[in-house]
């Protein structure tokens, strides 16, 4: 928290800590050890770390990629995980693709790789519902009983806009331990999402009541955009934003071809909790993908997933009066498809975003409204804690890199 804050100041300051760069966790151990000395006043001791750091910080003129290069490296040595993609989209277009570590063996982790964006994918399924609510195809009050039939333990009264900010109380099917008993079982079958449906038990609370996030929403959502499209979840992302877009490496599992020459390498222990780190990119994992449908399918660059995300907040996907209402945040810290990730304080820029994991990989997507900035950082390790980590790096060099 200290180096945090120590950080955060020097960045309001237009100024990199010298101990950033080249000593950066000597210091952090150092506050941590001296916090731990109970005898001397906490708040004297916070102040004058503040004033050390004040005076030690130094304006860091390097180029942008190269300090987002040096913070991926240092993490991934501290993390211990392979390889990480990076893409950064300035307010004028400029991208920036920065890279670290391996995807496998010698091979060099490239821009060009695919990883699995996870939940990120809720973000894309929520901006196609806005956009068949501004076609008028639906509405987001429309109740589920217009587009869904009966589903054992879920309330037909539920609104499109309670499945899309997770405010319906509906079962998380992830917590159903059978369900990944199943799907470990039958890596090669496909899960469809009658047979996920069976799965689900009953509500957390009363529609509206309460907020707890649930892939189960935006796998009915999912649902309800090809019963009210008559057409694939992959066909309508492709028609309506890919194409226009001219997003090129962005893929729905299980509906499209994934390029398997493009995909970086991912790494863990397939769920088999034995401790292991090992390569598991073609392993077996149908039924994990089509479990994943409308919740967490869609695979990517990270510079793709940036473009994306720089293009929904520069209103090129949906109309204004839309993003807004996405990003109008409720409990949980939820819109429609998007999370607040940083309120925005003295420690840190306002940041809309969303997190996501799948098989040996992790990702995040973040926008940042006072800059006018996307970051996406993916890593080939399931670890949502040290992903968040590397965000919150890149987010710091970028602001600290852009005039106010």
């Amino acid at each position: 928290m200290i180096y945090f804050i120590l950080n955060r100041i020097c960045t309001k300051l237009k100024y990199t800590p010298q101990w950033r760069i080249h000593k950066r966790y000597t210091l952090l151990n150092f506050i941590e050890a001296t916090l731990t000395m109970k005898a001397l006043p906490v708040n004297i001791i916070l102040v004058g770390l503040i004033l050390v750091g004040l005076v030690s910080c130094s304006h860091d003129t390097r180029p942008l990629d190269m300090r987002v290069k040096e913070a991926l490296t240092n993490r991934l040595n501290e993390y211990d995980v392979k390889g990480a993609s990076a893409a950064i989209i300035l307010p004028n277009g400029d991208i920036h693709r920065v890279c670290a570590g391996i995807s496998h063996d010698t091979v060099s982790m490239k821009p060009e790789m695919l990883f699995a964006i996870g939940s990120i994918t809720k973000n894309i399924v929520a901006a196609l519902v806005l956009d068949l609510a501004e076609d008028r195809v639906l509405s987001l009050d429309d109740s589920l009983h217009k587009w869904l039939p009966p589903i054992r333990h879920v309330d037909s009264n539920i609104t499109i806009r309670q499945l899309l900010n997770h405010t319906s109380g509906i079962f998380m099917f992830w917590d159903n331990q059978q369900l990944w008993d199943d799907l470990i079982k039958y890596r090669d079958s496909v899960f469809t999402p009658e047979v996920v449906l069976t799965y689900l038990k009953e509500p957390h609370f009363s529609p509206g009541k309460d907020f707890r996030y649930s892939n189960t929403n935006y796998l009915l959502l999912a649902v309800i955009a090809t019963n009210a499209t008559h057409s694939t979840l992959s066909a309508e992302f492709r028609k309506r934003f890919w194409q226009p877009l001219d997003l090129k490496n962005m893929y729905l599992s299980m509906e499209e071809q994934i390029p398997q020459n493009q995909l970086a390498h991912v790494w863990g222990d397939n769920f088999e909790k034995d401790g292991s780190n090992r390569d598991i990119t073609f392993l077996p994992r149908a039924s994990h993908e089509s479990i994943t449908y409308g919740s967490s399918g869609v695979f990517s660059t990270a510079q793709d997933l940036a473009a994306w995300c720089k293009s929904l907040f520069d209103g090129k996907v949906l109309n204004p009066f839309s993003v807004e209402e996405m990003v109008q945040i409720g409990k949980g810290g939820f819109g429609l498809g998007i999370g607040l990730l940083n309120k925005g304080s003295l420690f840190g820029p306002k940041v809309y975003g969303h997190g996501g994991g799948n098989i040996g990989t992790t990702a995040f997507m973040a926008f940042l409204p006072e800059y006018d900035v996307s970051v996406v950082v993916m890593m080939n390790s399931y670890d949502v804690k040290h992903s968040r980590q590397l965000l919150d790096d890149i987010i710091d060099i970028v602001t600290d890199y852009l005039p106010e």
